[in-house]
């Protein structure tokens, strides 16, 4: 019997928990800000923490090395903030993958970014609040410290969106224009096809709208998604209240006893 295909629901719902009992093969793809790492008003303020490395060293030799990050920051950034502890990453929403026998694929940066950098910087020196960011293959305007700018910042994402071809990307309180291609679903998808994660079943942990990508794919490929923050329309099955839940959800997985493995 074919599997239902997943729908992104139109209206909150109440989910539950995820489960520890998951199968015995299953893949982890998480977010980092909102889901590994708390939202801090700037980027650059989430840095390495020893607790999340060792608990991403758990992670990866509980589940047999199938555990990957997913996230919108670029490789590098990812790199430092994780300690260089994981192997398997989807940076930039997905336009850059590293398998996790080291190889990376990535795109060539669209050429719609150099006006686009240049106009988002311009309105960035306007505004004291907002936060200009570079990502090499997109560019993002945050305006978490300039609420009152939210209209202006998502108009001019739009125009720009039009004019140059690159994708707009709406995030918790950030804007961001794109290179055109892969997203966290994409990812996703293309990890599942490589070792250690083929035959895998997939859950995605994640908390912004960028996620509702990857929740659809794994839901699509037999998996789940879980949802952290606050109820809202959303593809994922589960949901988490905020990071400390995660984090206490993610350390019982690495009980022997939870994943069904011998003591």
């Amino acid at each position: 019997m074919a599997a239902a295909q997943p729908v992104l629901r139109s209206e909150s719902v109440v989910l539950p928990p995820p489960p520890l009992d998951l199968p015995r093969r299953t893949a982890l793809f998480l977010d980092l800000d909102g889901t590994l790492a708390p939202i801090m008003p700037r980027p650059d303020d989430v840095g390495p923490d020893p607790r999340r490395a060792r608990l991403l060293q758990r992670l990866h030799a509980a589940f047999d090395e199938r555990v990957a990050v997913v996230s919108g920051r670029d490789l590098s950034n990812l790199d430092y903030i994780l300690g260089g502890g994981v192997k398997a990453i989807g940076a930039v929403h997905g336009l850059m993958r590293r398998a996790a026998d080291g190889q990376v694929i990535t795109r060539e940066p669209h050429p719609g970014l150099a006006d686009a950098r240049r106009i988002l910087v311009e309105l960035a020196h306007c505004e004291r609040g907002l936060l200009f960011e570079d990502k090499g293959l997109s560019v993002a305007l945050h305006y978490r410290n300039a609420p009152g700018c939210a209209e202006a910042v998502i108009e001019a994402g739009e125009r720009l969106s039009q004019a140059t071809g690159l994708v707009l990307q709406l995030g918790d309180m950030v804007v961001e224009l794109r290179t055109p291609g892969a997203d966290k679903g994409a990812a996703v998808t293309a990890f599942l096809r490589e070792a250690p994660f083929l035959g895998a079943t997939p859950v995605f942990v994640g908390d912004d709208l960028t996620d509702e990508d990857g929740f659809l794919a794994v839901a699509r490929l037999g998996g789940f998604g879980v949802l952290v923050g606050q109820p809202r329309p959303t593809a994922a099955r589960y949901r988490l209240d905020d990071t400390h839940a995660v984090a206490r959800w993610l350390e019982g997985l690495t009980s022997p006893a939870e994943l069904g493995i011998p003591a």
